[in-house]
């Protein structure tokens, strides 16, 4: 067993794009196919800036496939409990994560930061959150990391006396960080952004939890490096996904 058994607190999520196919041309020649069959393949080379209407078009007229022909592999830093929400896209989507079955889990747990609004208005549906007092962000951070460390010690305790690593991970909380490996393509990733943003330009509302909206900004700004044009008709037609 590894010796660093102190557990260590974070506010933050990472997300690194390590491996991308994802072009705004990626979407020309997939769409011109439609007319130009093999002639499609003069776009490949294309400056896509010639044919930014083409991609408006596509985005506003909601002609999705052509989006899909690309690719985009992000490694995921964050708690349990936003994958667990992460998983609930599936179409287009493939996902690779740490095993608690094969590996000792790490002690490494989420805390809200200052930043992170604690208390929530409203009825379902129609709620808000709004901003925490310091004695609520000390109550939520004390009470956290006090059973963070008693779970981690529990797990420890359990591994010491041989218990297997599948058996001994049910004491740890969805507050742990894990890590995974998130592929997609521009079209799965905008659905996502869509329900994974609240954004005032969106023209449906949506209410995400902040943690997975902190992994669904950095994948967006990433994606929006990639593929300028695309990201640019996901904003001006409304965020929705085509």
């Amino acid at each position: 067993m590894s010796d660093e058994s102190t557990p260590t607190f974070r506010s933050d999520v990472t997300v690194e794009l390590v491996r991308s196919a994802a072009t705004d041309t990626d979407v020309l020649w997939a769409a011109r196919v439609s007319t130009k069959g093999e002639q499609s393949l003069e776009a490949i080379g294309e400056d896509p800036t010639r044919s930014e209407g083409l991609i408006n078009y596509l985005m506003r007229d909601r002609h999705g496939t052509p989006f899909e022909h690309n690719s985009m592999t992000f490694f995921i830093s964050a708690p349990i409990f936003v994958f667990r929400e992460f998983h609930r896209h599936r179409s287009g989507w493939s996902y690779n994560e740490e095993s608690g079955r094969y590996r000792e889990l790490q002690p490494v747990f989420y805390v809200p930061g200052p930043e992170r609004r604690l208390v929530q208005q409203g009825k379902p549906g129609r709620y808000e959150f709004v901003e925490g007092t310091a004695e609520q962000h000390t109550v939520v951070s004390e009470a956290m990391e006090a059973s963070y460390r008693a779970s981690y010690q529990a797990y420890r305790e359990m591994l010491a006396a041989g218990v297997a690593r599948e058996v001994a991970r049910a004491v740890l909380p969805v507050g742990l960080f894990s890590s995974m490996y998130a592929t997609c393509n521009a079209r799965s990733l905008m659905h996502f952004l869509s329900l994974r943003t609240k954004r005032e330009n969106a023209t449906v509302p949506s209410f995400p939890q902040r943690e997975i909206e902190m992994v669904a900004e950095q994948m967006e700004e990433q994606w929006a490096a990639l593929m300028p044009l695309t990201h640019a008709a996901f904003e001006k037609h409304g965020r929705v996904a085509p």
